[in-house]
């Protein structure tokens, strides 16, 4: 069975503002390493922003998959037990 595809439009721009913030964390790292040590005091850095930015990427992928699947079927029938519905 083939489920519905995620909306990658509504995806890309979702992500767009999580990676110009991980762009924002690597220029401030690499920024602020002293001259002679920007690779050993940046690294660690960076290399966890993109570990995170990698995490939500695809948990947000994953999220609007689910949505898709969700939305393509209808919610199931209440079950009727003869009594009508009051609001």
């Amino acid at each position: 069975m083939v489920t519905p595809q995620m909306d990658r439009e509504a995806f890309k721009k979702q992500m767009r503002a999580e990676l110009e913030s991980v762009m924002e964390g690597v220029a401030d790292a690499v920024d602020n390493a002293p001259a002679g040590r920007i690779i050993r005091d940046s690294e660690e850095t960076v290399r966890d922003l993109f570990a995170e930015f990698r995490r939500k990427t695809f948990e947000q992928a994953t999220q609007l998959k689910i949505n898709a699947a969700e939305a393509a079927f209808p919610p199931s029938e209440q079950p009727h037990n003869g009594q009508a519905e009051t609001q």
